[in-house]
């Protein structure tokens, strides 16, 4: 898969500073922190794009350069898990909170039914995008969905067919196109296709269309408050995630390291401030199936 773009979101200067998580920058905000950058950057045309990391998303990105490059350039990147979180906050952030990619797609769906925001899926299977869009519709009959596209190749690389999807999209017009390609492949995809795409911005949301669609279950509000998310989607599909959660560990002795400072994790295509996560003394802030999950 090519790397993304050497380029940056023009909109800098609405970036908050981000915490330094082992090389992946993480902006330490909240949801209605997130919702008005999100606003700002519709209103002003963008392009630019927002990920939701979780632990297995900084593990990824800390083994790939590209990856890793592709979620300090986005405008925000929100901590999709609570261990993410945490960090923030021992870094001297005490307003972050979880941004969870369904809870922002539902925020951000009724926060734009009012402003008739015209929104695009892309991602996930027929069925899915079908049950999803129901559902949406369902809980906010004003939404204005545009379009819907599953992409019916197995790698989002080909350069052919992603012309094909991005002339697909800028046809319809949206204001947000959310990209649930899973993780790793939305991230690449947002950074490869900022410009080509129109839209003012892409969020890479991974499987909150499966758990609004309701063909995935959900873990339970106390379960996820409790940041122990993770033990209940393997408990749900332990074929399948055995081995993303059981890098956990490693996520601890590399945060060691580096709290330690024995080990350095420069972000690598970030624009923003470094604020180390183990720092306390900082300023508070002001048919493909889609296979991520939050942690």
């Amino acid at each position: 898969m090519a790397e993304p773009e050497d380029q940056s979101t023009p909109y800098e200067s609405h970036r908050p500073a981000r915490v330094n998580v082992i090389g992946t920058g993480i902006s330490p905000v909240n949801m209605v922190q997130t919702l008005d950058g999100i606003e700002r950057a519709i209103v002003g045309g963008g392009p630019s794009y927002v990920c939701c990391a979780a632990v297995h998303s900084v593990l990824d990105a800390h083994r790939d350069p590209g990856l890793r490059q592709a979620f300090n350039r986005s405008l925000l990147t929100t901590p999709d898990g609570m261990p993410l979180v945490w960090l923030c906050r021992l870094a001297g952030i005490r307003g972050a909170k979880r941004v969870y990619g369904p809870d922002l797609m539902r925020a951000v769906c009724a926060f734009g039914e009012r402003r008739g925001w015209k929104h695009f899926f892309l991602g996930g299977s027929p069925p899915t995008l079908q049950a999803l869009s129901h559902a949406l519709q369902a809980t906010h009959p004003g939404i204005k969905i545009v379009g819907r596209l599953s992409p019916a190749y197995p790698d989002p690389s080909i350069a052919q067919i992603d012309r094909q999807v991005a002339d697909a999209i800028n046809r319809t017009g949206p204001d947000i196109v959310w990209v649930g390609l899973g993780t790793g492949k939305q991230e690449r995809w947002m950074a490869r296709h900022l410009g080509a795409v129109e839209a003012p911005l892409m969020i890479g949301v991974g499987a909150a269309f499966d758990f609004l669609a309701g063909t995935k279950r959900q873990a339970p509000p106390l379960v996820r408050r409790a940041g122990m998310e993770w033990l209940f989607r393997l408990s749900t599909e332990p074929r399948r995630l055995w081995w993303r959660y059981g890098q956990y560990p490693l996520f601890g002795w590399l945060l060691l390291l580096q709290a330690l400072r024995i080990r350095t994790y420069p972000m690598m295509g970030g624009g923003t401030e470094d604020k180390g996560a183990v720092d306390s003394n900082q300023a508070p802030l002001a048919d493909m199936t889609s296979d991520s999950d939050p942690p």
